[in-house]
């Protein structure tokens, strides 16, 4: 559960994001005593007004109700929940509303702008507490990933499960470790790993992917097979050069080090290749 002000929103994960109850939204949202009249009230308000059927934005999911029993209940992603808000005529809706619209207009803003969109991402990352030098450095990683992506794009990578494939190539021949792994090795769960690297591991990390799309360009890898030797092949070079560091400074650059602020940083214990 999430609490929003005195309500309580149930949620679930599923299909590796969010979904949240709608009733709950609904009562956390208005002054209703009862959000679930409210809510078919309301679906049937916005499909005479706009024809748009809200329920097809839902899917059925079983939450736990108050009986401790768990029930098909329609949950909202968050995409949908927004859409969902965005019905509801209440003065405790209004925020979410003003939010939305100000977003959609950061948009407009970025697209006119790209370099804006870069801004806004520092920002981001300071107000959460990212050093600056460190800031810096997942800016122009995530450059170097939307470079890499771009050019599988052209050799015939589309489905995002080929994407994994190919990132977790790179990351086991710079790390020795699958994202998954590596996840699990900083005792993360659905946080961004890359969020929660050090600045040697983003750079080694950059490094395994700027060399990727170097090989992949200059061997004009096409299709799966031919990309995930480019990947391997490019995360070796990092790899070589990461084991080339560790053994001229004596420290290991994998680290069980993160950044999340309930838990206390930990190192990771030497061990021997």
């Amino acid at each position: 559960m999430i609490v929003f002000g005195a309500k309580q929103i149930r949620r679930i994960w599923h299909d590796d994001q969010w979904f949240f109850s709608v009733v709950d939204i609904i009562g956390a949202l208005t002054d209703s005593e009862n959000p679930r009249d409210y809510w078919y009230r309301m679906k049937q308000r916005e499909k005479e007004s706009s024809g748009i059927e809200l329920s097809t934005l839902c899917r059925q999911l079983k939450l736990v109700s108050s009986d401790g029993k768990a029930y098909p209940t329609e949950a909202a992603s968050t995409e949908a929940a927004f859409r969902i808000i965005q019905s509801i005529p209440s003065p405790k809706a209004e925020p979410f509303k003003r939010w939305l619209a100000e977003v959609g207009y950061q948009r407009v803003q970025e697209i006119e702008n790209p370099e804006l969109a870069q801004q806004r991402m520092r920002k981001l990352y300071q107000d959460k507490g990212y050093p600056d030098d460190w800031v810096e450095k997942r800016v122009r990683g995530i450059a170097v990933r939307d470079e890499l992506t771009s050019e599988w794009q052209k050799r015939g990578i589309q489905d995002q499960k080929d994407f994994a494939i190919l990132t977790g190539e790179i990351s086991k021949a710079t790390f020795g470790l699958t994202p998954a792994d590596y996840k699990k090795l900083k005792g993360l769960k659905r946080e961004n790993l890359r969020d929660h690297m050090t600045d040697l591991e983003l750079i080694f990390t950059m490094l395994g992917e700027a060399a990727t799309t170097e090989i992949a360009r200059n061997k004009n890898a096409q299709g799966l097979l031919k990309n995930k030797l480019a990947a391997k092949a490019g995360g070796s070079v990092a790899g070589n050069a990461r084991r080339q560091l560790e053994a001229k400074s004596g420290r290991k650059v994998i680290t069980r080090d993160n950044y999340l602020i309930d838990k206390p940083k930990r190192k990771l214990p030497p061990k021997s290749e």
